[in-house]
């Protein structure tokens, strides 16, 4: 091979005369044979950063539209959408150790996208912030901590999928990764002087294992937050609602929410399953986009839902978090927490969060290893909360 080793074949460089005068230098790739040269650099590579963007903001299904990967001093910026084949890229990087900012989305979008699964470790640079207790952990915090560099916050929310990518975008791309491998050598250090590189091990290793889970169930997407305390008529009609929204954000190739928000879609199930036939939506304010055919199939939806018998209701789902519980003993059990987090220096979340602390109290487990085999806690967690626990579980103030 010929050339800058830091560059492969057919790779693009974004103009440096269109950059800012401070821009990473970053390599384009869009071409087969650049992103085969990159494979083939990525198994002679150690640790490597990597970072996703996705269009869930302005598209029905999601995917990735880019993504980047530092290593060896090289950035590099993978356009997912040019029509070249990743599956080399894919299976180079899950033999990796990688370093990703919040990993669990990025780890979702990448299984979802290309069957995505990391052998390599993951350590994941939030969560190594959370447990050192860092107020502020989000990666342009970190930069600007590490690096006193200032990461620009205009393309979170820019639609990745549109082409061509300018050379500002391009720059904004490479900065997510090219930290990153500083950011996460700071932290490793910091984490193995305070005895806390196992907590981040067993948490990296969980979040890997939860981001690999199988996916949530498109047929329930309408089982959404803060509908647990629906009763089955209620829910028939959030049912067929929600599949006429869903039905509407695939035919427009929108994200469902820009169909019908959330709590509009709650509050409309409530309104109709409460009037049953004599609802109306003449008085119902809806978006503007709800007109003609759109308009004709909430209807139709409607209808449906009025026409439902009670054993074609859907069925209230078994959920543990609303069910009773020691209120009393949860209480003691979260003060012991925040005690314990204190004397931590990090957010009693870290430590054991609401749900956590409602399962460990209808649980009332015996040991650590009960915390830990019951659930809800990692093993790090249960062996610093048992001592504390023990004698509040067995009854003791």
């Amino acid at each position: 091979m010929t050339g800058d080793p830091a560059r492969p074949a057919d790779a693009h460089h974004a103009p440096p005369h269109a950059a800012p005068p401070e821009s990473i230098p970053a390599i384009y790739v869009v071409s087969p044979d650049a992103a085969a040269e990159l494979a083939a650099r990525l198994r002679g590579a150690g640790r490597i950063a990597l970072d996703t963007e996705a269009d869930s903001l302005y598209h029905y299904r999601e995917k990735v539209c880019v993504f980047q990967i530092s290593f060896s001093g090289a950035n590099y910026v993978v356009d997912a959408l040019a029509g070249l084949d990743p599956s080399e890229l894919i299976r180079a990087l899950e033999e990796k150790p990688l370093v990703i900012h919040g990993a669990d989305y990025d780890l979702r979008l990448m299984r979802s996208c290309f069957g995505f699964r990391p052998r390599g470790g993951v350590f994941d640079t939030m969560l190594a912030a959370r447990l050192l207790g860092y107020k502020q952990f989000g990666l342009a915090a970190l930069a600007e901590r590490f690096f006193g560099v200032v990461l620009s916050k205009r393309g979170q929310k820019a639609d990745w999928s549109r082409r061509p990518l300018t050379p500002a975008q391009i720059d904004y791309l490479v900065r997510d990764t090219h930290y990153l491998e500083g950011i996460a050598g700071r932290l490793e250090s910091e984490l193995r002087a305070r005895g806390r590189d196992a907590w981040h091990r067993e948490s990296c290793r969980c979040a890997v294992e939860a981001a690999m889970a199988a996916p949530r169930n498109t047929r329930e997407a309408w089982r959404l937050k803060g509908t647990g305390r629906l009763d089955r008529r209620q829910l028939a009609y959030l049912r067929e609602i929600g599949g006429w929204r869903e039905e509407e954000a695939r035919r427009a190739d929108l994200p469902p929410f820009k169909v019908l928000g959330n709590e509009q879609l709650i509050g409309l199930a409530l309104a109709a399953a409460g009037a049953g036939r004599g609802f109306s939506l003449s008085g119902t304010k809806l978006p503007r986009t709800c007109v003609g055919r759109r308009l004709e199939a909430l209807h139709a939806a409607l209808g449906r839902a009025h026409a439902l018998k009670p054993g074609e209701w859907p069925e209230r789902p078994p959920r543990t978090a609303g069910e009773p519980y020691p209120v009393a003993l949860m209480e003691r059990l979260r003060a012991e927490c925040a005690r314990c987090a204190a004397e931590l220096g990090i957010d009693p979340a870290v430590l054991a969060n609401r749900g956590e602390l409602i399962s460990v109290a209808r649980i009332r487990p015996r040991d650590a290893e009960g915390l830990a085999s019951a659930g809800p806690l990692m093993r790090w967690q249960a062996e610093l909360l048992e001592p504390r626990f023990r004698r509040i579980l067995r009854g003791g103030r």
